[in-house]
């Protein structure tokens, strides 16, 4: 079949051009990624760090959250991978996911949520990535995979926990990878957390994202340095 030169599909987003979303619920978009929110979510440009840093603050109400996504990917089509570098201003009432999804509704839901030793796989699709969950009784961020509401692949039941717990406005560098099969893989700061193994069915699409969700009636909030996320074209007729 016929190809394009336009294969490769790239997001490379380092939030320099001052991009500011005050005050919305609403869809909204700019350059190749898009925010969705429950509740009153605020984006904009931290100002006292260099190299182009968004803030992601969520609305004051519990469960309210904040999507910044991007894509969807397929796999199938040589696979795909997306990288983020995010802190978070503190720990003690948030939730973060930061990986892909296959499903991701206009009132967005946390894809998986931990809470005391027990993770819940909410996202109705398939979904690999790096959560954190201040409800569970350990802090630390856990490796998870899963499909239809139940884990997948060679994913650990609730999930795998990195070893090393966040700290408060510290960074990590958090990475994603699903192979053309479907075989998915997680890291954080260069270091592999768990290879999930088969998790998906490769021709499914995947939005890659970073999330995060509050855990009380405050706000809570994330910034991202940079939103990476890379795939191929289906140049099928």
């Amino acid at each position: 079949m016929a190809q394009g030169s336009f294969g490769r599909i790239s997001i490379k987003e380092d939030f320099t051009g001052g991009i500011t979303v005050e005050g919305t619920s609403e869809r909204t978009k700019f350059g190749d990624l898009a925010q969705l929110a429950v509740g009153t979510a605020v984006l904009s440009q931290t100002v006292d760090e260099p190299g182009g840093v968004l803030a992601m603050t969520t609305g004051a109400s519990d469960a309210d959250n904040v999507v910044l996504y991007g894509g969807p990917f397929k796999p199938a089509d040589g696979g795909c991978w997306m990288e983020a570098r995010i802190k978070m201003d503190a720990i003690t009432t948030i939730a973060v996911y930061v990986g892909f999804s296959e499903t991701l509704a206009t009132t967005p839901v946390m894809p998986a949520e931990f809470s005391g030793s027990t993770m819940d796989y909410v996202a109705t699709g398939s979904l690999v990535g790096l959560s954190f969950d201040s409800d569970g009784t350990t802090d630390d961020w856990r490796a998870v995979a899963a499909e239809t509401n139940v884990t997948s692949g060679d994913a650990d039941t609730n999930g795998t926990a990195s070893g090393v717990p966040p700290v408060a406005d510290e960074w990590d560098i958090i990475r994603v990878e699903i192979d053309s099969d479907g075989r998915g893989r997680v890291y954080r700061d260069e270091v592999l957390i768990k290879d999930v193994g088969v998790f998906c069915t490769p021709g499914d699409v995947q939005h890659a994202l970073v999330m995060v969700e509050t855990r009380t009636t405050a706000a809570s909030a994330i910034e991202i340095d940079y939103f990476l996320a890379s795939g191929n074209r289906d140049w099928t007729k």
